[in-house]
């Protein structure tokens, strides 16, 4: 199979596209939300799970507009199908295969897959088991990618549900495989209504360990949801975090006034891993010019720029980049040091991030101009 068949571009994206060719970085980036659609048909046919339209693109369209409504939880909803069709192990080693597969396409060297192995049980599987069979599909991936000349790094964000009671059995569980494949912890679901102090023995338990988490927090919840994840539960990166600019105002033309909270997320560098498409399709803002992304970016936050869910955005990091390009007004030079800021707060010892920017990133940057 040729590399043209087995590294196609994402949907949209044109191969002779520059941005194509960067290389890339994506920390937020949900492995239930970025199947194949011809997959999921595939699945779904095997374990006679019934499918709003049968016709792979027609189901592409479907997810986009169905994740479109403006509202989380309805956007969480379209992952009843996806989660569905990866209740055993052969099925989460497929489908982690191919998403470590489509992120080489587009150009991706490191991506952490995030996923929350409590929904997978449905046929029997036990969390360790699941956590293994994705591993397997993640390590298979970068295999196949090596054999074609391209790399790719991976790693699994393991996921609690923040509407369940669960989050401490799962962080003993990335902690586990902490050797293994995990290399980090996050909480996802319904943000409004369930804070990250909820879960604080989790938290405790993993910054015992020295163990890395991300919190999804500043999406549908506000300031406080930020702060909880920061500076309760020892969060070392924010899961989008778009609505700290809710402590941020206006202070003239150029200048903005930060609040206690913004400053401590400046000062510290703290990373927010922000989703654009996603964002407005949750509502964050009502296009991509009024996304607080570039803003934060020329403020001096530490903006990473990631596809969040992939399949229900029909985006990948590519065309995040592509909108802050031709409706932002970036360059070459912001798109790199979103991709650094990435890359530094990536859940990687110092020095293979530091070779990773060296070897990969900067050389990649160098050879493509807009």
């Amino acid at each position: 199979m040729s590399s043209e068949t087995l590294f196609p571009a994402p949907s949209g994206v044109s191969e002779s596209d520059p941005l194509l060719r960067l290389p890339k970085v994506s920390l937020h980036d949900h492995l239930d939300g970025g199947l194949r659609p011809a997959t999921i048909v595939e699945l779904a046919a095997e374990v006679g799970h019934q499918l709003p339209v049968g016709d792979p693109e027609e189901l592409r369209v479907w997810f986009r507009e169905a994740a479109s409504s403006g509202d989380l939880v309805r956007y969480l909803e379209t992952f009843d199908h996806t989660i569905a069709v990866m209740q055993t192990a052969e099925a989460l080693e497929r489908v982690a295969t191919e998403w470590t597969l489509d992120q080489v396409a587009d150009g991706v060297i490191y991506a952490e897959a995030r996923w929350a192995p409590e929904q997978h049980l449905g046929q029997g599987l036990t969390m360790d088991a699941a956590v293994e069979a994705v591993q397997r599909g993640l390590q298979a991936g970068e295999a196949i990618a090596a054999d074609q000349g391209r790399f790719i790094k991976t790693g699994q964000l393991i996921t609690a549900m923040r509407h369940a009671d669960n989050s401490l059995a799962v962080a003993e569980l990335a902690l586990r495989h902490r050797d293994g494949g995990a290399v980090g912890f996050d909480i996802a679901g319904a943000e409004d209504g369930f804070p990250p102090s909820a879960h604080l023995p989790a938290f405790q338990a993993l910054h015992r360990a020295c163990f890395p988490v991300t919190i999804h927090a500043g999406e549908a919840a506000g300031v406080d949801s930020i702060f909880e994840a920061v500076q309760i539960c020892h969060a070392q990166r924010i899961g989008h975090g778009a609505r700290i600019v809710e402590d941020i105002t206006s202070a003239g033309e150029d200048d903005i006034a930060l609040g206690r909270l913004a400053s401590w997320i400046l000062d510290h560098q703290v990373p927010l891993e922000l989703c654009p498409s996603s964002n407005l399709q949750t509502g964050i803002a009502a296009a991509i010019e009024e996304h607080p992304i570039t803003s934060l970016k020329e403020h001096g936050f530490a903006v990473t720029v990631n596809p969040d869910n992939r399949l229900m955005s029909d985006t990948s990091v590519t065309k995040e980049m592509r909108l802050l390009v031709d409706r932002c007004g970036w360059e070459l030079a912001d798109l790199e040091w979103v991709t650094v800021n990435a890359l530094g707060s990536a859940f990687l010892p110092l020095d293979e991030r530091e070779r990773l920017i060296d070897d990969q990133l900067v050389p990649g940057f160098a050879a493509v101009s807009l």
